[in-house]
Formats: structure tokens, C-alpha cells, sequence
């Protein structure tokens, strides 16, 4: 089985969204398996960080190269510009200085590619309005006493945070997602949507950028 057909459908859709031969960085890599199709697909020059034990085996199982290492404190080590792409897939909601993330990443590379659960997705707001409790989804396995989560956003709350931080938003996808299978939002993306992708880049313009209007 080829690395393409091991790779779970949303990164699937990352990995397309990144250009052959790039210098990439995951942060939060995992078992390496992104990174593993795209350097067996696209010719990507690549590397890893990640906190646990398993994701730094994976890597290595894999050969890819990796740092085992807890992104709150960020990547002072790592020199400007030294990649063209950053992805950091589900990873900011489980790391406490998000926006210091986000600004290392600017600066480490000019793009970033960012996937995480939305928190504005009409069934989590139902089930958290209406009956009281957290939510549960495919996107949101866990039960609140065992997430690694430690924050939760929406699609309208990542926009102002690009804002506020001065990054431009030059792409933004939101999907649901049903075993495995992931499918495209366009209308109303912050309540229909319970995962989305945004491709984060440095700004050339100093005025943060607008943020269009969600539900």
C-alpha cells in the first residue's frame, strides 16, 4: 500500500495544496504519514516535530527525519525562512501560546497550512446550547475530561487571529467530515462546517487584512 492510499482524506486534501519540491515542516507530524506522501509523490524535502513517543517511531519507522519536541516552546532553533511551508494539521488547539505559533510559523516560513475542528459547527452548538454538554463528534472524539484540546475555535475566530497578528488569509477551505470521507462547505462555513483548512501567509501589506462575514 503506497502512502497515498495510508493517508487520512484531510490531509490528503493538504498535500494538494502544497507545491512539488517545497522545503516542508510539520509541527504536530505525527506518525510521518503526510510527510511520508509527500516526499514519495511530490518531491518535497521534509521534516518533523512532535511531542510523543509513538509519532517520533512512526517518523523514524518511515525515515523521516524528526525533532521530539513541545511546540510551546516554539522555533527559536530554527532560522528564518528555512522552509517554504509550515503545516500545522489539528495541532494549535492542543498548544497554549497559539499566537506566538502562529507568528513563529511567519517566520520560519512564508506559508503556513492550518487545519482544526470548528467550534461554531451547528450540531456543537446544539448539543452545548441545548442540552448542556460538550460536544462529541468525528472531529471532536474526546470527551471533555480527556482531550488533548485546550482550546476550541471557530472559522470566525482563527480569521481574527490571522488579523490580529498581521498574516494575510490568502485561502481558507471548510469541509464536514463522515468516515473518512470529507466534503466541501461553501455556504455558511462557520455553522456548517466542522473542519477547516486556511492557508496562512506573511502579510505584504502592514494593515491586517479584512476578515469576510461568517454565520
Amino acid at each position: 500500500m503506497t502512502a497515498a492510499e495510508l493517508l487520512r482524506a484531510d490531509l490528503r486534501f493538504i498535500a494538494d495544496l502544497i507545491p512539488d519540491g517545497s522545503r516542508v515542516l510539520d509541527l504536530g507530524c505525527g506518525d510521518g504519514a503526510l510527510l511520508a506522501h509527500l516526499r514519495e509523490t511530490r518531491g518535497c524535502t521534509v521534516r518533523g516535530v512532535d511531542i510523543s513517543t509513538a509519532g517520533v517511531t512512526g517518523c523514524v519507522t518511515r525515515g523521516i527525519p524528526v525533532i521530539q519536541a513541545d511546540l510551546d516552546g516554539g522555533l527559536r532553533d530554527l532560522p528564518d525562512d528555512s522552509f517554504d511551508v509550515i503545516v500545522l494539521s489539528q495541532t494549535l488547539q492542543e498548544v497554549h501560546n497559539v499566537r506566538h505559533l502562529i507568528a513563529e510559523a511567519a517566520r520560519v516560513a512564508q506559508r503556513s497550512i492550518v487545519s482544526y475542528p470548528n467550534f461554531g459547527y451547528a450540531p456543537a452548538r446544539l448539543r452545548l446550547g441545548l442540552r448542556g454538554r460538550m460536544p462529541v463528534s468525528e472531529s471532536l472524539p474526546h470527551q471533555w475530561y480527556d482531550t488533548p484540546n485546550v482550546h476550541f475555535t471557530t472559522i470566525r475566530d482563527f480569521r481574527l487571529l490571522v488579523a490580529e497578528a498581521g498574516l494575510t488569509l490568502e485561502r481558507e477551505f471548510a469541509f464536514r467530515v463522515s468516515h473518512e470521507v470529507v466534503r466541501q462547505v461553501r455556504l455558511a462555513p462557520n455553522l456548517r462546517a466542522e473542519l477547516a483548512v486556511s492557508v496562512v501567509s506573511r502579510s505584504l501589506d502592514p494593515r491586517p487584512p479584512g476578515s469576510p462575514r461568517t454565520t
